[in-house]
């Protein structure tokens, strides 16, 4: 009777989260939405930051409204929005990336879009334990809730050598997403033909078959969509507790590493299936005393229940070539003092609050200070 009881109040619950996300998407799930003109003029106000310095933000913002009506008028007709890719690599960490910039009358729109409907809808697929690209998440959260899966786990077991931890990596992720299948995850989703043409449309633009280019929104927002149906089995299926996704890192811990093998099975044949594949390289199951690589950083759970944070990677060493080529260019006249002081403290203060790292930070701040030994404003360590 208990059990019975038990199922009928899931049901209850179940629908009305439900009827709640129905009227929630509702209103987002709706074109006039994304070609509204105020819609647009607070996309082009997001869209500027960072880049308002750049000659065709500020040539759009000159005539802003003319622009913004063009776009509408374009949106409701139905006419090709796109504009083409300023394709350039950047070197991040050592690793080229290869970056398909959208021009900012485009960009604007994408903004509508993500904001106006693909985000409102998408996210109420998403687990709550998926932290990239939503409002209110990201790398911070993420490691939050590492360090909070961890202490529970030693809560509940008393011991660090008794877990395991599956850390999963897709390879070239971005790369490698099949549009039929992201389509399919849209339609299920969007019911407004006009929002799933316009995504459509700016997915088909990276090519006929697959591949999200770096540098779209849309492509952000459905590459952390995208996988979401895997995520699901590992919650609602396998029942795991501390799990967590990131783009395309994942962490699972557990106390059974055979257990953890078997979801690995089952991992693997759902990436199949949708045309993911996982780096070999990368995923593996290790011990938790051994530590959890995740997110350039590795985190290892004591005896004594501390958590060690360490910072993994080439970061100090990138860090080091850069004030170097700070200190050429200071004495070329093509940085100033300031420039350089703040991107060292932003450095410094994200570093200095993601890991365990009072010595790496004091031989940082000796080497900024023997580069730039009249500085005297450096906080130390």
């Amino acid at each position: 009777m208990s059990d019975k009881r038990h199922e009928l109040r899931y049901q209850r619950r179940k629908a009305r989260r439900e009827a709640k996300r129905i009227a929630a998407v509702g209103m987002c799930d709706n074109f006039e939405r994304v070609a509204n003109a105020d819609s647009l003029c607070h996309a082009f106000k997001k869209s500027k930051k960072g880049v308002s310095w750049k000659c065709s933000v500020q040539r759009y913002e000159a005539s802003l409204l003319p622009n913004v009506y063009e776009a509408k008028r374009k949106l409701l007709a139905g006419e090709d929005v796109r504009k083409g890719f300023v394709e350039f690599d950047v070197n991040e960490r050592g690793k080229i990336r290869h970056i398909k910039s959208v021009h900012i009358s485009e960009r604007v729109i994408q903004k509508s879009l993500c904001m106006e409907t693909l985000v409102p809808i998408l996210k109420y697929s998403l687990v709550y334990d998926n932290g990239a690209s939503i409002k209110g998440k990201g790398v911070g959260f993420s490691l939050r809730r590492l360090t909070a899966h961890l202490r529970r786990f030693y809560r509940e077991n008393g011991n660090s050598n008794e877990g395991y931890a599956l850390l999963i990596d897709f390879k070239d992720y971005f790369g490698s997403i099949n549009h039929e299948a992201l389509y399919h995850v849209l339609e299920k989703q969007i019911k407004d033909e006009r929002v799933l043409a316009l995504t459509k449309s700016f997915i088909s633009a990276f090519g006929p078959v697959k591949s999200l280019g770096l540098g779209s929104e849309v492509s952000q927002i459905c590459a952390l969509a995208f996988p979401s149906v895997i995520d699901h089995y590992i919650k609602e299926v396998w029942r795991m507790k501390y799990f967590a996704r990131h783009n395309d890192d994942i962490y699972i811990i557990h106390t059974s590493k055979e257990k953890l093998k078997l979801l690995l099975s089952d991992i693997r044949s759902m990436c199949s299936e949708i045309g993911i594949t996982l780096s070999e390289k990368k995923t593996r199951i290790v011990k938790l005393s051994q530590g959890v690589c995740y997110l350039k950083g590795k985190y290892i759970l004591t005896k004594s229940r501390k958590i060690i944070r360490l910072s993994r990677g080439k970061g100090l060493i990138y860090e080091r070539r850069k004030l170097k080529k700070f200190c050429k260019k200071l004495s070329d006249g093509k940085m100033t003092m300031n420039d350089v002081r703040t991107s060292y403290q932003s450095w410094r203060g994200g570093f200095k609050k993601r890991f365990d790292c009072y010595n790496k930070l004091k031989k940082m701040d000796k080497l900024y200070n023997e580069l730039f030994i009249y500085d005297h404003t450096l906080v130390s360590a």
